[in-house]
């Protein structure tokens, strides 16, 4: 499909412009970006490259121009869309040759992540692994969440390598889980062992103390 009339839901334009898919919401519901339905019977909203544009610019301007002004920007950036700046108003230029990249850049990164990442229904129930593999993506992604190092994550799965993880990221928050987590057993792994860390500042522990110290 060519790029300019290509669809992508919410959370693929907010993973393409790294924003919540909470504001991407926000800017349809306010008329910033003009979603439309879904076709052939589909739920949902869904974006075109130019709203993806007008997302960057309204996230990256921000409150620097009122609904006005930045509806005239909008549609001064559709009459002329070879134009590298485009004057908002007497003291505001836009650079909308680098909002562009930007996005192109996005689009490129989850068109990467797409590409790594596939669901089979005979490789962990169907959830998404990385190609080639039954790693979990969605594990992966959630691991880099809490903290967990990439070095540390690569010792554990060595079929990945650091660009992986960062695609583990673009493409869980393009395709968002619905519904509860799955259980260890549910995602194919194995519990192995149970560690129990007493926190420092515990106040359970600091009561007890107390308890014995009074006896």
């Amino acid at each position: 499909m060519p790029a300019n009339l290509r669809l992508y839901t919410p959370a693929e334009a907010a993973a393409v412009n790294d924003i919540g898919v909470k504001a991407v919401h926000n800017a349809i519901d306010k008329r910033i970006v003009e979603a439309a339905p879904r076709a052939a019977g589909g739920s949902g909203r869904v974006l075109t490259a130019d709203d993806l544009l007008r997302l960057k610019l309204w996230h990256g301007i921000g409150s620097a121009l009122s609904a006005e002004r930045r509806k005239r920007l909008f549609d001064a950036i559709a009459a002329k869309p070879a134009a590298k700046t485009i004057k908002a108003d007497d003291l505001l230029i836009i650079d909308v040759a680098e909002a562009r990249r930007q996005v192109a850049a996005g689009v490129k990164e989850l068109d990467e992540a797409e590409a790594a990442i596939h669901r089979v229904k005979s490789i962990m129930g169907g959830d998404p692994v990385f190609k080639g593999s039954r790693i979990p993506v969605r594990l992966v992604a959630e691991m880099l969440d809490q903290g967990v190092g990439a070095a540390e994550i690569l010792v554990g799965y060595p079929k990945l390598n650091p660009r992986l993880l960062e695609l583990a990221k673009v493409w869980v928050a393009a395709h968002p889980a619905r519904g509860r987590p799955k259980t260890l057993a549910e995602q194919g792994l194995e519990q192995k062992s149970v560690v129990r860390v007493r926190l420092r500042d515990d106040p359970l522990q600091s009561s007890r103390r107390k308890v014995g110290a009074a006896a």
